[in-house]
């Protein structure tokens, strides 16, 4: 993601055009040898074709809204993806579905969507990011995932130096995961996503979503209705990106909530007695799914701690690490983000796994 349309952060010490910190949500993240923009698949293709002539690893990165670079920097051809368009490629009665180019503004997308009444997007609304990005994160909010929508991703596979579509089927979407999010070996060129012709919204499955639009769980909405509610939630939250709001300069949930197994559940039970049933949600099988975000806060990190250098939770979700200043590094960041994994995993016995793709940095 990675993730939206590239362009210079302000607010940043970057001034230099291979700075990385120009290019990611955080405002963080050293040099690159060199950036160059695509702005179609086959120029994409060809970036990527050209960087391993020069025997030089390639970064794809469409805004840097998932993505947590090093002050290191990228040794390499950072390429901006700048590739736009959808178009219907398929139809009937009740679905339709659109090809989305890797560089098309999420948000963007999602209110096409939703003025076309197309549904099925409509909940994910005010996510950061790239149509290109969301199937690499099996991108999910309230209630929805993109895996439920896609039926082919086109990659440039770089092993073979050919183009192929995958389909669905084959892209391992697992809960903010899938084959190509630990892998350079895919470069997402563009999305399919099917639809359905509705004037109103998928079944409400979220809760607190629910609750906001007044509807019980299952029930459907008008499409706009859905959309700003969304929108108006995640907003409060600090989850919409703002450039004058430094509460929102973070890559949004730093960290997935931790997938248990019914025995490791009950044992956080067990660590949390005196503080009651911990929030959680039935994963896949056996598992149980559990909030991240009252972990950290139970843990003893609130809203707003500080960290070095000016970095911090989010004053509105102890989910998003923050770098208000501008000026911090990734260095800090990391390191706020080291000391709530080990408080957490000391206090509950539970581990959490960053959610952004790491790039010449550890956690």
């Amino acid at each position: 993601m990675s993730d939206v349309s590239a362009h210079p952060g302000t607010g940043t010490r970057a001034t230099d055009p291979t700075r990385l910190a120009r290019y990611t949500t955080l405002r963080l993240g050293g040099a690159a040898r060199r950036v160059e923009t695509a702005v179609s698949a086959e120029e994409i293709v060809q970036k990527v074709r050209q960087a391993r002539l020069r025997d030089e690893p390639a970064l794809l990165l469409a805004g840097g809204s998932n993505v947590v670079i090093g002050d290191v920097g990228f040794p390499g051809t950072v390429v901006l993806v700048r590739s736009r368009g959808l178009r219907v490629v398929a139809e009937d009665a009740e679905t339709v579905t659109v090809r989305v180019e890797a560089g098309e503004p999420w948000d963007d997308l999602v209110a096409a969507t939703v003025a076309n009444g197309w549904s099925g997007l409509e909940c994910l609304s005010g996510v950061p990011g790239s149509a290109g990005a969301t199937p690499i994160q099996n991108v999910g909010a309230y209630g929805q995932e993109v895996a439920e929508t896609i039926t082919g991703v086109q990659v440039y596979d770089r092993d073979v130096d050919d183009v192929r579509r995958i389909a669905a089927a084959d892209c391992g979407f697992a809960y903010r995961s899938s084959i190509f999010k630990y892998s350079e070996r895919w470069v997402v060129l563009s999305v399919d996503f099917r639809l359905t012709r509705s004037p109103l919204s998928a079944p409400v499955r979220y809760a607190e979503l629910a609750r906001t639009l007044g509807v019980a769980v299952g029930d459907r909405v008008p499409l706009a209705d859905a959309r700003a509610t969304v929108l108006r939630l995640r907003a409060g939250k600090g989850m919409v990106l703002d450039d004058a709001d430094p509460d929102t300069w973070s890559v949004g949930s730093f960290f997935t909530n931790p997938v248990l197994s019914g025995a490791a559940y009950e044992l956080l039970r067990e660590r949390a007695a005196e503080l009651g049933e911990p929030p959680h949600w039935p994963g896949a099988g056996d598992t149980v799914k559990v909030s991240a975000a009252w972990l950290i806060d139970k843990a003893g990190f609130a809203k707003g701690h500080p960290g070095p250098e000016g970095v911090a939770i989010s004053g509105k979700h102890t989910l998003a690490l923050t770098n208000r200043t501008g000026t911090a590094s990734t260095a800090a960041l990391l390191s706020l983000a080291r000391d709530i994994r080990d408080g957490v995993h000391a206090r509950f016995g539970v581990p959490l796994h960053p959610e952004p793709v790491l790039v010449n940095c550890a956690l």
